[in-house]
């Protein structure tokens, strides 16, 4: 039942009919009935009579009024995504971490923006979460660093780095293009069971180039312009441990000084929310 719901809002402005649950769930025609039905029965699914498709009903706004009350600074976070959004030009998101997954739980801001939509998950593992892993315990951040695609002490001494720059500035940079992001979220998605050998030799080799490749630029190119996909910094909850990130996306080239001006104000940002 979840799984429609996530499906139906994720679909934006596409609306979806019967048969497009039915495939992209791959569930029984009767068990998508059934859950359908339900779903539009308690109001929070409506069946538009023309159309035959299917769009959230009135049921959630409920739901997400107790949601906005139970969850205080993921509301708060939202808005703030909205003010930078507004102020830098940009689009702005909200990661949350679930155990070992990203969630992101808003997207907000027209014009271009990265792949995903709230709801989607990414693996919590290098070279993704670098702002949650940064502020993490020195176990957690070993941790972070084992579910890299390939293991290595050279690796291992980058991502240290990595994340140690990442503490002292405030703010994590990904030095990447929006394809570079989408393809590095694909290969992350792709289950290694069942592959043949060489195709998983293949991912996992994609994976370790990705792995590094949106860290940070080449010493010599530090001083132009780079492409940039994401600038993320932590929000803390009162324990002092990362509750979310607030992340802006430029998804253009910038330099190290505009990286810097626009990181700054997603920290202050997050400060604020910290503070709260």
């Amino acid at each position: 039942m979840l799984d429609v719901i996530e499906l139906v809002a994720s679909a934006g402005d596409a609306r979806l009919r019967f048969s497009d649950v039915v495939s992209a769930l791959d569930l029984t025609q009767a068990t998508a009935h059934a859950i359908l039905k339900t779903l539009c029965d308690r109001g929070w699914l409506i069946r538009d009579p023309a159309t035959l498709t299917f769009v959230l009903g009135p049921g959630l706004a409920v739901v997400a009024a107790r949601t906005e009350a139970a969850r205080p600074l993921a509301h708060a976070a939202r808005i703030a995504a909205q003010e930078l959004s507004q102020q830098l030009g940009h689009a702005a998101s909200v990661l949350e971490r679930v155990a070992d997954e990203l969630v992101i739980t808003a997207f907000e801001g027209a014009g271009p923006r990265p792949s995903g939509t709230p709801g989607d998950r990414i693996r919590y593992a290098p070279p993704f979460g670098v702002a949650f892993a940064a502020w993490d315990s020195a176990a957690e951040q070993r941790a972070w660093i084992g579910r890299a695609p390939t293991a290595g002490e050279a690796l291992t001494e980058r991502l240290v780095e990595v994340l140690a720059q990442t503490r002292a500035r405030g703010f994590d940079v990904d030095w990447t293009t929006p394809e570079l992001t989408r393809a590095a979220q694909m290969v992350g998605s792709l289950s290694s069971d069942g592959l043949p050998d060489h195709v998983r030799g293949i991912t996992d080799q994609l994976l370790a180039e990705f792995t590094t490749i949106g860290l940070a630029p080449a010493g010599d190119a530090v001083g132009k312009s780079q492409p940039v996909a994401t600038i993320a910094a932590p929000v803390f909850d009162p324990q002092g441990r990362v509750a979310l990130i607030l992340c802006v996306h430029p998804l253009r080239p910038m330099t190290a000084r505009q990286v810097d001006t626009a990181g700054q104000r997603v920290r202050r940002a997050a400060d604020r929310l910290s503070r709260r």
